[in-house]
């Protein structure tokens, strides 16, 4: 008797244990359970440039932050804040530029990372803005007749007059790269095409170099830069983006 209450319990057990299971669908279909993580953050770094022509030419200094923040996948604020001041000698006039420049806008990466690669190919837009002031340190007269001075114009002054409270505003158009060369360390590159929007000049003596800008010619409101930075990458965060679905067949 205590054998056959064994075997009907054995038998129930195995009955419910059966019906359990049988409730529970399998999914044979392979579901990807990779979920990719992309960091978001602040890069900031120096422009390599301004410090190397300052170390080269002594009638040249300058200096220049660079950051941006990755607001999208592909989408980044950016911004450049420097400081230039240049002596140039032009036909004319000797003169002496000094003053800063705030630049902000954003950048568009078009470069496909593999996971995990953080490089950019990327082009953007800039409103930039510069406040600065001009000395002219000597100047002389244009001549036609250069009868009394064959090898040059006339000397007018070598007396310096200072022009301060100059401005100017610009749009610019940015090209250019950025490769991490170690871990959050970037490398980049960049070419710029600016437009100058307003320039606050007057007819005693005109803006012949803008900070930020670099050279105002009479006949053009173009002007073209570059820089080359090195920056260094701070994850604040990060968001989960699952990888694309290859088409089937593929």
């Amino acid at each position: 008797m205590y054998r056959y209450f064994i075997s009907v319990g054995s038998f129930l057990l195995l009955t419910v244990s059966l019906g359990i299971a049988q409730e529970d669908t399998i999914d044979l279909s392979p579901k990807d359970s990779i979920v990719y993580q992309q960091s978001y953050g602040l890069r900031a770094g120096v422009d390599l440039s301004r410090p190397i022509m300052s170390s080269l030419d002594d009638n040249y200094t300058g200096f220049e932050i660079v950051a941006d923040y990755r607001l999208m996948e592909d989408l980044y604020i950016a911004t450049e804040l420097g400081t230039e001041d240049r002596t140039k000698q032009e036909d004319l006039y000797n003169f002496t530029t000094t003053g800063s420049y705030l630049k902000i806008g954003v950048d568009k990466n078009t470069y496909a990372n593999w996971y995990g690669e953080q490089n950019s190919i990327f082009y953007g837009g800039r409103l930039a803005f510069s406040s600065f002031s001009q000395t002219l340190n000597s100047y002389q007269y244009f001549n036609s007749n250069r009868y009394w001075s064959p090898d040059g114009f006339a000397l007018g002054s070598t007396e310096t007059e200072e022009f301060t409270g100059r401005t100017a505003s610009w749009l610019e158009f940015v090209f250019g790269t950025k490769v991490e060369l170690f871990s959050n360390i970037f490398m980049g590159a960049s070419i710029r095409l600016g437009f100058l929007l307003s320039d606050s000049d007057n007819a005693r003596f005109p803006n012949l170099w803008i900070p930020g800008f670099n050279k105002v010619t009479d006949d053009s409101r173009f002007g073209v830069g570059y820089n080359y930075s090195i920056s260094y990458f701070l994850p604040l965060y990060k968001k989960k983006k699952k990888p694309e679905t290859l088409p089937q067949g593929e």
